[in-house]
């Protein structure tokens, strides 16, 4: 698939669709979708505007999955506005059911290529990201198709305001070292961990995935990276 953005074509390489929805989450996908979806093509300047009540700060996740994080996030900081980005088809429905069953006003979802959506944000929106188990694309040749590839860094330190989190997991361990290695030569970045225990237990507050449970039960041992946007604005 390819996905246009600001007159060029960025080619889409992950999964869109599973398997069929329920006649219930085909609903909202029709009914609820529309509600919550962001629209790259308005004006985005004013966070607060995406919201239905006023808002202290706005956090966004990359690749969602089902939703447990992002949802449970929304809940815990209801003075909060979540902007959840992911493509796939059935982790948007699954999201929308959980944020209709807890009635949460505080989500706006992105449902398709975040690359479309970052570079029409307003600079410095941000006061936390997070990219969590994404695809580690583990072929050498698609490395290149990596979340933190050097040009999406670009992106997230345009969005992410000096003293910002940006807040990486992941259950494998290569592509933690590629993404560290290109973290830490990054000036607008500076990785927080002082001790081991930083980077292999889960940081307070952590909220674990369905993805994550099965990925400690096949005896992988996620890392997680918590970096601080810098004041610095070359790379």
């Amino acid at each position: 698939m390819n996905t246009q953005a600001h007159g060029t074509y960025q080619r889409w390489y992950g999964r869109r669709t599973g398997r069929r929805l329920t006649i219930t989450r085909q609903r909202l996908m029709m009914e609820l979708l529309p509600q919550l979806r962001l629209d790259p093509s308005a004006n985005l300047g004013d966070a607060a505007a995406l919201f239905p009540s006023p808002v202290d700060d706005l956090w966004m996740e990359i690749g969602f999955g089902a939703g447990e994080h992002l949802v449970a996030k929304a809940a815990r900081y209801p003075n909060i506005g979540f902007i959840g980005c992911e493509p796939y088809v059935n982790g948007v429905a699954t999201l929308l059911a959980k944020i209709n069953d807890q009635a949460l006003t505080n989500i706006r979802i992105y449902d398709d290529d975040v690359r479309q959506l970052m570079p029409v944000m307003p600079i410095a929106c941000l006061g936390r990201l997070y990219v969590l188990f994404s695809d580690p694309w583990p072929k050498v040749r698609h490395h290149g198709r990596r979340i933190t590839v050097e040009a999406n860094l670009d992106g997230f330190a345009r969005l992410l305001r000096p003293g910002a989190e940006f807040r990486f997991a992941t259950d494998q361990t290569e592509f933690a070292a590629w993404t560290l290695e290109r973290m830490l030569r990054d000036r607008r970045f500076t990785w927080v961990a002082r001790r081991a225990d930083d980077w292999r237990l889960a940081p307070e507050g952590w909220v674990e995935t369905r993805y994550e449970q099965k990925a400690q039960a096949r005896g992988l041992k996620p890392v997680y990276l918590n970096f601080i946007r810098t004041d610095v604005d070359s790379p």
